[in-house]
């Protein structure tokens, strides 16, 4: 292990974020003043390595509290958890969100990816530069998808301080968004979760009934509305009774890959290796998602619910909630519900008198998609690079730390409540046959009431986009988000079930549905996508780290050519489209072809 260390030396302020954290040095190897340490000892060994996975919550700290990380800063950091420093540098230049050069203070994300760069991203930003000109002391930086698509274009800003502020702007103009980076603070509140939701309170609803109905800061609404039956329901049944729902329910995962949910729960449970640990993935970054932010706004309790009865079932008294860093609203409403419920007994040593321990614990992503993935998720809470792992041996063998984990997302913890309440029969008759229950989907673009619609599964395009009032022209409709495909307008009878998108010839994702009409240049589109995959591969294997380049250059000399030339690189494009989907690693890879491929034979994109 390389422990070497430079000379630079934190400043105080720098010194303060991390003891706030790790609390004050206790050695002099850990950078205590040497008159008041014990020099004969130093934390080391086992004791350091169990504290690797605070190096990414350190990270935080410091560039929430200066605005960028300084060598200085890294060195202390690294000193007080025994990170060689090297290693650290390579976690901390893997995030968008931070920064190892210096940078001021405030930061303005402008969203700039699918739905935002239709809505005239590109004009935003070229509208708050030469608002704010040169000097202003506000870097303005183009951002990938912040999971605002309803309210496109979109704009973030993050000033560093103790604490740090932020304010969002969306839908964002150059005032709105210039004034939420000048003065975070007096910017105008965020709109309530329920506007996502255009059939908020509706009788119909199942998984959003709550969302714009209760208040979420309320624990005692959230109860009075039917909050936490679903957990008593669980230790009636006991851990293989709400295995035994859910499997029966049908459920499977609603993050994409349709897993079921059953038999990843009951894999986890019967490993013999202890501790067990959950994983809440709540770090949706595929361009067009945003239904877990939504829940996580607007009915926060209910996750923390559905996360305390997947743990009781799973054999885990520890659970992790991997959160989006662009979601500042989504962390400090879950943070205040974890609290709450840990307050009133329904998180910490003796859940609801049951002598059940389970408790939550958040960890903030810093802007990666890669991390959606679950084992490069495991690997960035861990403190390392969020790069996926070879798979076997798998996460319900060996995942977080090493040990048997169940990861699902946001949405499909939250289906387990509805299929405790009314019950297995009654959940899985709600869909179809192999496609049960409610699916949210999140419908942006061309439409003039963008949000998070809930609809059973086998419900058809077209009867989604008619809730969502499609406009005229309709061009194409993109399912799945970047790693999803694309329809024709021709084609919305498609049912929205994981087998008919695949008969289809496409796929439904994790939900995502952008409609674009005629007056969205389909080309400048295409080529979004692609530097979206080139920007966030994370490099670790050659079919993708170097694909996702040439998709791109190929991309951009075919708008520039025509005839035999564009019909060369379309020839390649394909070549190396299937050269990813066959040999990388993970699914950003093998999917990173997938919407250019769709956009070429189902639109005639370059004809």
């Amino acid at each position: 292990m390389d422990l070497h260390f430079g000379d630079s030396k934190p400043t105080d302020d720098e010194r303060a974020a991390v003891d706030a954290l790790l609390g004050p040095p206790e050695s002099s190897w850990e950078g205590a003043d040497r008159s008041d340490a014990d020099l004969r000892w130093a934390r080391g060994g086992r004791e350091a390595r169990d504290r690797r996975d605070l190096l990414l919550p350190g990270l935080h700290a410091i560039n929430d509290r200066i605005g960028w990380i300084s060598e200085g800063a890294l060195d202390y950091l690294c000193r007080r958890l025994t990170v060689p420093p090297a290693e650290a540098y390579g976690v901390a230049t893997f995030y968008a969100m931070f920064s190892v050069k210096p940078r001021p203070a405030t930061v303005l994300h402008v969203c700039t990816d699918l739905a935002c760069a239709a809505a005239g991203a590109s004009e935003l930003c070229a509208g708050i530069e030469a608002r704010l000109g040169l000097g202003s002391g506000v870097s303005v930086e183009r951002s990938p998808c912040l999971g605002l698509c309803e309210r496109a274009p979109a704009a973030l800003a993050i000033k560093a301080g103790d604490p740090v502020r932020t304010a969002v702007s969306a839908p964002a103009t150059v005032h709105d968004a210039v004034l939420a980076a000048s003065t975070p603070d007096s910017a105008p509140e965020e709109p309530s979760a329920a506007l996502a939701v255009p059939q908020a309170g509706g009788d119909e609803l199942i998984l959003l009934r709550r969302v714009g109905v209760v208040d979420p800061s309320s624990l005692d609404d959230y109860r009075a509305h039917g909050g936490y039956t679903a957990l008593r329901r669980a230790f009636e049944l006991g851990p293989a009774g709400v295995i035994r729902e859910v499997t029966d329910s049908g459920l499977v995962g609603r993050g994409g890959a349709a897993f079921p949910t059953g038999r990843k729960w009951q894999a986890t449970a019967s490993q013999p290796d202890h501790p067990h640990y959950l994983v809440c993935n709540a770090d949706e970054s595929e361009p067009g998602t945003f239904k877990d932010r939504v829940i996580m706004e607007g009915d926060p309790y209910a996750l923390v619910e559905a996360m305390t009865i997947a743990a009781y079932a799973t054999g885990a008294h520890k659970g992790y909630l991997y959160l989006r860093g662009e979601y500042p609203r989504a962390l400090g409403r879950l943070e205040h519900a974890i609290a709450q419920a840990r307050a009133r007994g329904l998180l910490g040593d003796d859940v609801l008198g049951q002598g059940y321990a389970f408790d939550i614990e958040i960890r903030r992503g810093a802007g990666a998609y890669i991390c959606g993935e679950e084992t490069a998720l495991f690997n960035s809470i861990e403190g390392y690079r969020g790069e996926p792992r070879s798979k076997p041996p798998f996460p319900v063998e060996k995942g977080l730390f090493g040990k048997p984990t169940v990861e699902n997302n946001v949405e499909t913890l939250v289906n387990v409540l509805p299929i405790l309440t009314m019950g297995a029969p009654a959940y899985a008759a709600i869909g179809t046959a192999r496609s049960t229950g409610p699916k949210l989907f999140c419908v942006s673009g061309s439409v003039a009431r963008p949000g998070i619609y809930e609809l059973p599964f086998g419900a058809t395009l077209g009867e989604l986009l008619e809730l969502a009032g499609v406009r005229e022209g309709l061009r194409a409709v993109l399912l799945g988000g970047a790693a999803g495909g694309f329809v024709r307008p021709d084609e919305v009878d498609i049912p929205l079930t994981f087998e008919g998108t695949r008969e289809a010839g496409t796929t439904l994702g994790s939900g995502v549905v952008m409609a674009f009409d005629d007056t969205v240049p389909l080309p400048r589109l295409l080529l979004r996508i692609a530097e979206f995959f080139r920007d966030e591969s994370c490099g670790q294997c050659v079919p993708c780290r170097v694909g996702t380049v040439r998709q791109e250059e190929a991309l951009h000399r075919i708008v520039e050519r025509t005839g035999a030339a564009a019909a060369y690189d379309i020839a390649l494009l394909r070549e190396v489209g299937r050269a990813m989907r066959d040999a990388s690693i993970c699914g950003l890879g093998q999917t990173a072809w997938n919407a250019v491929e769709s956009a070429i034979d189902r639109l005639g994109a370059y004809e």
